[in-house]
């Protein structure tokens, strides 16, 4: 069958409260993020891989207690902030120089108005290169709650978002096989999908368990 054309289309990305699917994996970073109130001195740091759901639970906190979403990358000592309550700092161990004493200062203005602080992060504050003492020892200090390697429930239901992300919808049988043969991996699961729906576009078929189970065996995808 001659291969068809295929485009990168921009894919959606569902980040509602309805779309974060809870289990033993991230049953305790979901309770944590979610209580804000018992947050020790008001500041929460949420660690976990790339496609771990941080930015999507951060989301989820903005929504239900308004915040300031801002990647550590783009804050800055002449960034204005919104006038809210709270502020998430994504992707926090990429905190440029510049920025660290802004960090500083809006950490400390947080503590005194009460707002709080969600940071998230791939890897714990001890290991964030901060070069300003303060905010280091402020940093360290903050609790941390970690999202787990996902358990074959987590990883099928990540691997459903992201198919409807895509729009897609493969029957769940196809879930149901994925989720113990491929490596155990929110990264695993986010090339999975990205790879069937390539196959399917370019090959002109529907994402079924033959499809799958063809692109496991021909070494295309990452096999446990």
């Amino acid at each position: 069958m001659a291969e068809q054309l295929s485009f990168d289309w921009p894919v959606r990305v569902a980040l509602g409260a309805g779309d974060f699917f809870v289990t033993q994996a991230n049953d305790r970073a979901f309770a944590m993020v979610s209580d804000p109130g018992h947050w020790p001195d008001g500041k929460l740091a949420l660690i976990g891989p790339p496609g771990s759901g941080k930015t999507h639970l951060a989301r989820v906190f903005a929504q239900s207690h308004p915040a300031w979403v801002i990647a550590a990358a783009d804050l800055g000592p002449d960034l204005s902030a919104p006038d809210l309550p709270n502020v998430v700092i994504e992707d926090a161990e990429h905190l440029p120089p510049h920025a660290e004493e802004a960090l500083f200062h809006l950490h400390n203005h947080l503590r005194h108005t009460g707002g709080r602080l969600l940071l998230t992060s791939g890897v714990p504050p001890a290991r964030w290169p901060l070069r300003l003492p303060d905010l280091a020892s402020r940093m360290q200090a903050t609790a941390t709650v970690t999202i787990d390697d996902p358990d074959d429930t987590l990883l099928a239901a990540v691997m459903m978002k992201l198919f409807n992300d895509r729009q897609l919808a493969p029957q769940p049988q196809v879930l149901r096989y994925l989720a113990p043969r491929i490596e155990r991996s929110f990264a695993a699961a986010a090339r999975i999908v990205a790879d069937l729906d390539a196959a399917a576009l370019a090959q002109g078929r529907e994402i079924t368990l033959k499809l799958a189970a063809d692109l496991l065996d021909n070494g295309t995808a990452d096999a446990s």
